[in-house]
């Protein structure tokens, strides 16, 4: 037994191929490296729904408890549509969120080489793209309250209300200026402070952060409107992004599409310290659970697998692995291997999932 430790929630959808690639790099991992992980299994999303009449149980959620990282795959599909909001799949993913406290958010957007010509736009703005943005989870406007669809008069009226508190904003920042130190040093906040109370809080707080504790960073301010138009203009100016709930959540998708294709995109979710140092840590590709393709072997591990680097670099201290594994996807792109989604106009025969799995095994091991 290791003393490392994970949960595999495979989800719904393409959730359960991608994630048997990542077991695979996993098991290469143990034999190869001698880096061993405890691996158990559970159930999320519709998956659970279907054997428990719950997107999330209890018991899997003590367990995600308990372990050093949770890996996800995918929740959700059309088959759940109709099922009240309450058991939803997407809302056992939202209870790992929130109960795990997870306010921490990273999504990278890092363009291989090889696949710049396949973002729309041009190749010198996107060639060697590597940015990150932190995106805070666990607060504003998709938790705060009051909430709800409620009568007045003759009409419906929907609300939702964007709160942030000092300590959620500066938990997010000090994440955000870590992050910055062990890349380029650069951070840009974005908020809408020119039009929104909690925007005004955000850049305060910000600043207070960054004026105690890290003056060594660059700290930059953006509204987050320009902000979107700047990662389309000019991507390559920014480090890392800090930003709140509902704009990373934007801001994160406009992002994605600069690398060519959401199925090369992971992300992690971080929170406190747990007493062995290690924080709380959920990783999951940001793709969906992509129904259409499901049981096709045309779904892309990539982003499944580098969700899984982060997993290596952020839980488990082992940078050097994670660089390794992500070297091996780079190579392996280089060398033309292609899933379905990432096929050019000249087309070509695409590799199945399996088997881009394999390649990066074989890449691993060269």
């Amino acid at each position: 037994m290791s003393d490392r430790s994970l949960l595999i929630l495979p989800g719904d959808g393409i959730g359960p191929e991608v994630m048997a690639e990542v077991r695979k790099v996993i098991d290469w991992f143990g034999q190869a490296r001698g880096i061993g992980f405890t691996v158990s299994e559970g159930l999320v999303g519709g998956a659970s729904y279907d054997a428990h009449g719950t997107p999330l149980t209890d018991e899997t959620m003590a367990q995600a408890q308990s372990v050093d990282a949770v890996l996800l795959g995918a929740v959700g599909g059309p088959a759940y549509d109709d099922l009240d909001f309450s058991v939803k799949p997407e809302r056992g993913l939202l209870r790992l969120r929130k109960e795990m406290d997870l306010y921490a958010n990273l999504r990278p957007a890092q363009c291989f080489d090889a696949l710049a010509d396949f973002s729309s736009l041009k190749r010198e703005i996107v060639s060697g793209l590597d940015i990150m943005i932190l995106r805070e989870l666990t607060s504003g406007v998709y938790f705060g309250e009051p909430r709800g669809i409620h009568k007045e008069g003759n009409e419906r009226v929907g609300v939702n209300t964007q709160r942030y508190t000092e300590s959620e904003i500066a938990r997010a920042a000090r994440s955000a200026f870590e992050l910055a130190r062990r890349r380029n040093n650069k951070v840009c906040s974005m908020e809408k402070a020119n039009v929104m109370e909690s925007g005004i809080l955000w850049r305060d707080v910000v600043n207070e952060v960054h004026a105690a504790e890290y003056g060594d960073v660059e700290l930059s301010h953006m509204y987050a409107d320009n902000g979107a138009m700047q990662l389309v203009r000019a991507p390559k100016q920014f480090d890392v992004i800090l930003t709140d709930n509902l704009f990373g959540d934007i801001l994160s998708d406009c992002a994605a599409m600069l690398t060519g294709s959401l199925g090369m995109l992971p992300s992690a979710s971080l929170g406190a310290p747990m007493e062995n140092g290690r924080p709380k840590a959920l990783y999951e590709p940001v793709h969906g659970s992509a129904p259409d393709i499901t049981g096709q072997g045309k779904a892309n591990p990539i982003a499944c697998i580098l969700s899984f680097a982060m997993a290596l670099r952020y839980s488990f201290d082992l940078g050097d692995e994670a660089t390794r594994l992500e070297q091996a996807v780079e190579s392996v792109l280089a060398d033309g291997a292609r899933t379905a989604d990432l096929m050019g106009p000249d087309g070509g025969t695409p590799i199945s999932t399996s088997e881009m799995g394999d390649a990066i095994i074989a890449k691993l091991a060269a």
